[in-house]
């Protein structure tokens, strides 16, 4: 696993949560977050072998 792709993931979660938490938040920074917490989602999950890979044998 990269080691960036981690705290990318964690810090594009908390600036949505901050954003969305203020009185006018900016909803293009919001919505690059989400995007960017997207990407680190699905990065993270193609690591992730599948149980059904490893059932073969049965």
């Amino acid at each position: 696993m990269n080691k960036w792709l981690l705290p990318l993931l964690l810090v594009s979660a908390g600036v949505a949560l901050y954003e969305q938490s203020l009185p006018n938040p900016n909803y293009y920074l919001i919505g690059v977050a989400v995007v960017l917490f997207v990407f680190c989602m699905a990065k993270l999950n193609a690591k992730i072998p599948s149980k059904k890979e490893n059932h073969e044998d049965e």
